[in-house]
């Protein structure tokens, strides 16, 4: 007699069930002992879903993507008195740094007598941070804005603290307390730094790698420009706001992300351009190709435009 899928059954013969998988049991950050209290081997947190971030800390495999969740783990570890900082600081308050390449460890500043290092989930840095120059974020005791932006100016490039800059002028930060951070800090690592860039920071900055630009015209003693500059036709109609501008020149230059490269954008893009060129100025358009690849071209090509050399 054959059963209801058309294969013949034996006497004796036992269909075999697949065995579903076991799902890891490991759920948030923990280390090995936390996890022994919980009940989880040794064995089972070798389990394919959790990934470990140091040598006794824990996490599920695709928390690794989340900021909050290798903060945490981080966090078991870490000394009393640790304090978030410099990148991650950064990122907690939404701030871009660009030029600086992905980084998925976490940044943290450790009292100077604490005997703990850097390692494969965080980069430490050993300095007192007093509690006047600390926030809470989601209950995260991180750096507040001023002393993140002072921390950085020590390890980031000038293009990267200007675009910090802009995005902090963009979100708030009173312009007017820069100045009073870099005389707090004085004779700091960065504070020389800090100093030149605060000048030229603007909260108009369409984009962290429009900022990247911005210092490159900046640095090389060219003109600065004019953010979000409204441009209108001869019958005063209105056209576009753009990235920069050169109104005395009638020079103007657009940066190109990739938003840019969407059809609907392109296509937009091309008839804005046209009118803008047929009211009497001259486009440059530049992408992070330029910017980052051919910095000096970029640099020779507006001198010549703006100067007439």
């Amino acid at each position: 007699m054959d059963d209801v899928s058309g294969s013949p059954r034996h006497p004796g013969t036992l269909r075999r069930v697949p065995t579903p998988p076991v799902p890891p049991r490991v759920h948030a950050p923990t280390n090995r002992r936390s996890a022994r209290s919980a009940g989880v081997s040794d064995w089972q947190l070798r389990h394919e879903g959790i990934a470990r971030t140091s040598r006794d800390t824990y996490l599920p495999r695709d928390a690794g993507e989340v900021l909050r969740q290798r903060v945490e783990a981080v966090l078991l570890g870490a000394p009393p008195g640790s304090v978030l900082s410099h990148r991650t600081a950064a990122e907690l308050w939404r701030l871009d740094v660009p030029l600086v390449g992905e980084d998925r460890r976490v940044h943290l500043t450790v009292p100077p007598e604490a005997r703990v290092r850097s390692r494969a989930d965080r980069v430490v840095h050993a300095s007192v941070v007093p509690a006047p120059e600390t926030r809470r974020i989601d209950g995260l005791l991180v750096t507040s804005p001023s002393r993140t932006w002072i921390d950085l100016a020590g390890v980031v490039p000038p293009a990267a603290l200007l675009a910090v800059t802009d995005q902090m002028l963009a979100q708030g930060f009173p312009a007017d307390e820069f100045p009073h951070v870099v005389r707090r800090y004085r004779g700091r690592r960065g504070a020389g730094r800090a100093r030149v860039v605060m000048g030229w920071g603007d909260r108009l900055a369409g984009s962290p790698m429009e900022s990247v630009l911005r210092w490159a015209i900046l640095d090389a003693g060219l003109p600065r420009p004019l953010l979000q500059h409204e441009i209108r036709d001869e019958r005063g109609r209105f056209l576009a706001f753009v990235d920069m501008a050169w109104p005395e020149r009638r020079v103007l230059v657009e940066f190109d992300g990739n938003v840019h490269r969407e059809r609907r954008v392109f296509v937009n893009d091309l008839r804005r351009q046209n009118g803008i060129v047929l009211a009497g100025w001259r486009v440059l358009r530049f992408s992070s190709a330029d910017v980052l690849g051919r910095r000096a071209a970029v640099l020779r090509l507006l001198t010549g435009v703006l100067t007439g050399h």
